[in-house]
């Protein structure tokens, strides 16, 4: 299996400022605001962002962890599987769901039941480092760090350092 480094830890971190940029400039306040990351990869970026708007706005967005598991529709669910839940209330916040790779859209319509099942949003957003295509179900991201067209038959794999110990976005074929 081959390895290409398409990202690396600067091209990320710029990725990162640039979405958190379009996020403050599409938004008159951030008061009303919430970050929900999709686990594993995308809590993790959407604690970086958090971190990039309390540099530039001095403002402290609340952050949510979401588990999507519940709401997959390639498992069979398990009795025992808790529903998610947010250390805050989602009703008439405007939530964007953070997360590392888009690809078919089923991973973003699992979260997208998770947080209606949570309550009324005013809206819902999607930010994410790598949109690759290949989509399956009408869904569009609203913040892109980066297009990364590929083939079905190649893997985009996302390594951050406070999972991974480095920073870098490779595609595998």
């Amino acid at each position: 299996m081959s390895q290409k480094v398409v990202l690396d830890e600067e091209t990320i971190k710029r990725s990162l400022t640039r979405i958190t940029f379009e996020m403050i400039e599409q938004h008159k306040t951030l008061k009303d605001v919430v970050l929900v990351g999709i686990k594993t990869r995308g809590i993790t970026l959407a604690y970086r962002i958090a971190q990039r708007m309390k540099a530039l706005e001095e403002f402290d967005i609340p952050v949510g962890e979401l588990d999507i598991t519940y709401f997959r529709d390639d498992i069979i669910r398990d009795p025992n599987l808790e529903k998610p839940s947010l250390p805050f209330s989602i009703v008439d916040k405007q939530v964007i769901l953070v997360d590392d790779v888009l690809f078919t859209g089923r991973t973003i319509r699992a979260a997208l039941d998770a947080i209606m099942s949570l309550g009324r949003a005013r809206s819902i957003a999607l930010a994410v480092l790598v949109d690759r295509g290949h989509r399956e179900l009408p869904i569009r991201p609203d913040y892109i760090g980066k297009n990364i067209p590929t083939s079905s038959e190649e893997n985009i794999q996302v390594e951050l350092i406070e999972n991974d110990g480095i920073d870098r976005v490779s595609i595998l074929k």
